[in-house]
């Protein structure tokens, strides 16, 4: 099955053309067949395609809308240049939409009709920043497409719905989760679901003997504990602002210091809410950078000292999790990296895994060293937790769910 797969965002959209069916799920052999990335909708966007098997051709076209959009990037898709097996757009069989937010109603991946885009439309104030893009994307497609062609929202909370109550509450007044549904959600749900999967593939082991810590550090970052498949626990919270240092994102901290801050510095909420989501993080801590490549090169290459500081509290806080999260679980059979950081940057693992020998986490250096964007093990010989970089694959989960619910296969890993 010939299966679009579309993440919208405010003025962007990335997009996978994958074949994939159920003997390709159950032997590995999904295929991307072509891909692509299309920022600054509205005007001259910037259009970034990329063919199998070739390398990514940039170029600036006038794309109006999210409608427009669509509609260039299936005209690519049947054209010879992208090298996708497909003549016509009745060969594009489903569309997966990534979600970010399904509020409770939402627990596993879900068919698009018009009842549904209306309850969709009852969770944008868990995400506003978010799920409008995403939905625009899902109307935008059926615009273009016909209501003929299936689509499926794929929720980035759904994978966390599991997580026990004791988890998921906040220790302030239960009314407020009674009445309006204040709670732990967690993100980066299909990252950490895949991660999982791929795991047991690789090491022939079950769901239920299963009891790992994934770790998905980009820049947004978030950890999840995971016991027989399931997500226990996770970092991010009510919104993806709680958990670990991010790129631009505070993470954890004392909620008193937001009244303090605003009163010394004359701050109104929105000034608060933009200093916590773009102004944080590494970027807020270096003064420099939100890239964490960056910032490990002006560490390396200058001594820098606020670089230096970014890059030790994203380990710590990172180490922190880690430590409880193997209190919560008593024990992990691995600790699983993936993200552009945790895939990419062998330093930022063995500062995280460091001191750690004592919980049964030790590091092979060479192993790690040598593993960049690629999968594998790193732990030394005698580590009792295992230690893998597994390259995360969201777009292929959003296209074997859409495949699981158009067809009304099980959804699974």
């Amino acid at each position: 099955m010939h299966i679009l797969v579309l993440n919208f965002g405010s003025s962007s959209v990335r997009f996978h053309l994958i074949d994939t069916d159920e003997s390709a799920i159950a032997e590995s052999r999904d295929r991307r067949l072509a891909s692509g990335y299309i920022e600054r909708i509205g005007g001259e966007a910037i259009v970034t395609l990329t063919a199998a098997d070739k390398q990514p051709v940039r170029s600036v076209r006038p794309i109006r809308d999210d409608t427009a959009a669509v509609e260039y990037l299936i005209g690519w898709l049947m054209s010879a240049e992208s090298g996708a097996p497909i003549a016509s757009v009745g060969e594009i069989e489903a569309v997966g939409h990534r979600v970010v937010h399904g509020g409770e109603r939402f627990t596993q991946s879900t068919r698009v009709d018009d009842e549904i885009l209306r309850a969709l439309e009852t969770v944008i104030e868990l995400a506003p920043l978010h799920n409008p893009h995403n939905l625009r994307g899902i109307a935008a497609a059926r615009a273009v497409l016909g209501p003929g062609v299936p689509q499926v929202a794929v929720f980035d909370t759904a994978f966390h719905h599991s997580l026990p109550e004791s988890a998921y509450i906040y220790a302030i007044p239960y009314q407020l989760y009674r009445r309006h549904r204040v709670r732990r959600y967690g993100f980066h749900g299909t990252s950490h679901r895949y991660v999982a999967y791929r795991y047991r593939q690789l090491t022939n082991r079950t769901r239920e003997a299963t009891r790992i810590i994934t770790l998905h550090l980009g820049n947004g970052a978030s950890a999840c504990a995971i016991v027989g498949g399931l997500s226990v626990d996770t970092s991010m919270g009510f919104t993806p602002l709680e958990g670990l240092v991010m790129g631009t994102r505070s993470g954890d901290l004392d909620p008193a210091i937001l009244d303090y801050v605003a009163a010394k510095e004359g701050m109104s909420l929105h000034d608060l809410d933009l200093m916590l989501n773009k102004q944080s993080g590494l970027l807020g801590v270096s003064g420099l950078t939100a890239d964490m490549r960056e910032l490990l090169a002006e560490e390396a290459e200058h001594g820098d000292r606020r670089a230096r500081l970014a890059i030790d509290l994203f380990c710590y806080r990172v180490k922190k999790y880690l430590g409880a999260y193997l209190a919560a679980m008593n024990g992990a059979d691995a600790v699983i990296f993936a993200g552009g950081i945790g895939e990419n940057a062998p330093e930022v693992r063995r500062r995280i895994c460091q001191d750690l020998d004592w919980l049964g986490i030790e590091v092979d250096d060479a192993r790690n060293n040598a593993l960049v964007g690629a999968e594998g093990r790193f732990d030394a010989k005698g580590s009792r937790v295992e230690l893998w970089t597994i390259p995360t694959d969201e777009e292929l989960l959003i296209a074997r769910d859409t495949w699981r619910v158009v067809t009304g296969a099980d959804i699974g890993s």
